[in-house]
């Protein structure tokens, strides 16, 4: 026989499988973008453009995918932001 207590377990668990489903729905293309946005920034730093991996450009990578991995590439060879810290030539400056 059937209680109460498992019905509502029951629907508990139906109700936290949903919501965990909309929740990788949700986020699925965010780490499809991270992940490729990480394999061009890796590619880029193959052929010589370095940029520092921080959690703001992951953020721009996987909000951004491609294009934003460009964009982050793009402005760490100008200079503007996201250059690696080169040891050399800080010591180099002393």
């Amino acid at each position: 026989m059937v209680t109460g207590l498992e019905i509502a377990v029951l629907v508990a668990v139906l109700v936290l499988l949903l919501g965990s489903y909309r929740v990788i729905h949700t986020v699925r293309p965010f780490i499809v973008n991270a992940v490729v946005g990480l394999v061009v920034l890796l590619l880029a730093s193959t052929f010589g453009f370095g940029v520092e991996i921080t959690p703001i450009v992951l953020v721009i990578v996987a909000i951004g995918g491609v294009p934003g991995a460009l964009l982050v590439v793009l402005l760490a060879y100008v200079g503007l932001a996201f250059s690696p810290i080169v040891v050399s030539s800080l010591l180099l400056a002393v």
